[in-house]
């Protein structure tokens, strides 16, 4: 059994890096014993703690990234704190060290040969997976609604993630005030949901964002709701007749393929890995920049063509089915069997 490191409660994600060394020994020590053919880290921490493991015992490392440092300061909300050097330290020791990079796109891809000098020859192309027996359309959107608490005949629009600025809720509630004073006809029938909980060490985020409602007159038409269970989940996107994403930079951004798979077009910045996760004009609509005005004007020429909704939705489904995670698994497997391939040809050398 693993020994315990660090304190067992009360660890920020900004703590964490502290931790690296005893959870790398730890980590170490219990795959000694066992014969892995290889070893998949997710994001940097991760990466940092099976370094030594994989340098020690001979194990090929495979490390999927998620995010990048230097990618999310290069889009930095207003405001937002930059990701700390440690991190951007780390990433780049981590990609040094790999035998195999999984990029969810061919953008993450060129960044992490542009951003960190990876080798492209060790830089895979696998986009993650969207569980489609868990989002799918479900039997309606009025039957969804009532699940949720929602008016069958309202206008909703959706904001489902972290609640920090990087993911771009304050736009969305921007957007939301321009839309009601140019479409004021619209306020009636309009509930714009924020779904989702702080993330990281600021805790006050939400807090400041119901005040940012209240200060822009909208508090009657934007409701914040906890975090959701993954069992629910899928109702919330169902009941949306619109899922805004306005992130300042993703890697991929699932909650954009989980709300295609359950039938909602989505509303996404035209950045990283949206511009896969989203098919422009088919499934949902990309927006350049963060402009509220210029959000707003999107959201409300949709809110007002129920029939392209129709045909965005009808694409979204279709567009998602070919995210499933039999096709992210497949590739994965393709890449552990190239890396412990050349693992044994470089022990036979």
């Amino acid at each position: 059994m693993p020994n315990c490191v660090g304190p067992v409660d009360g660890v920020t994600k900004e703590r964490l890096p502290e931790l690296i060394g005893e959870l790398s020994k730890e980590f170490t020590r219990m795959i000694t014993a066992d014969p892995y053919d290889v070893i998949h880290s997710h994001y940097w921490i991760s990466g940092k703690v099976a370094m030594a493991a994989s340098r020690e015992l001979g194990i090929p490392l495979v490390h999927t990234m998620h995010t990048m440092a230097r990618v999310k300061n290069l889009n930095l909300a207003e405001g937002e704190t930059p990701e700390p050097m440690i991190r951007v330290q780390g990433e780049t020791q981590v990609v040094a060290a790999a035998n195999a990079l999984i990029a969810n796109t061919d953008a993450e891809g060129a960044s992490l040969v542009s951003l960190y000098d990876a080798c492209p020859d060790i830089v895979h192309v696998v986009s993650p997976g969207v569980d489609l027996f868990t989002f799918t359309p479900g039997e309606s959107r009025s039957a969804a609604r009532e699940i949720v608490g929602l008016p069958h005949d309202a206008l909703v629009v959706s904001f489902v993630g972290r609640i920090q600025p990087h993911k771009g809720p304050e736009v969305l509630i921007r957007a939301t005030s321009e839309l009601v004073k140019h479409s004021p006809l619209l306020r009636h029938k309009l509930i714009v949901n924020v779904v989702g909980g702080a993330s990281g060490a600021n805790t006050e985020e939400v807090d400041r964002l119901k005040e940012l409602a209240t200060w822009l007159g909208i508090d009657d038409v934007v409701r914040f709701a906890p975090p959701v269970p993954r069992a629910e989940l899928p109702q919330w996107y169902r009941a949306a007749d619109l899922v805004i994403v306005p992130s300042y930079s993703e890697s991929f951004g699932l909650v954009a393929l989980e709300a295609q798979a359950c039938g909602t077009p989505v509303i996404a910045t035209a950045v990283g890995g949206l511009r896969t996760a989203v098919a422009d004009g088919i499934s949902g609509v990309l927006v350049d920049g963060h402009d509220p005005k210029a959000w707003s004007s999107v959201i409300s020429r949709l809110l007002q063509e129920p029939q392209r909704r129709v045909l965005l939705s009808m694409g979204a489904v279709e567009h998602a089915s070919h995210f499933g995670w039999d096709v992210t698994a497949r590739g994965t497997l393709d890449i552990y069997d190239l890396v412990i391939s050349e693992a044994r040809k470089s022990l036979e050398a």
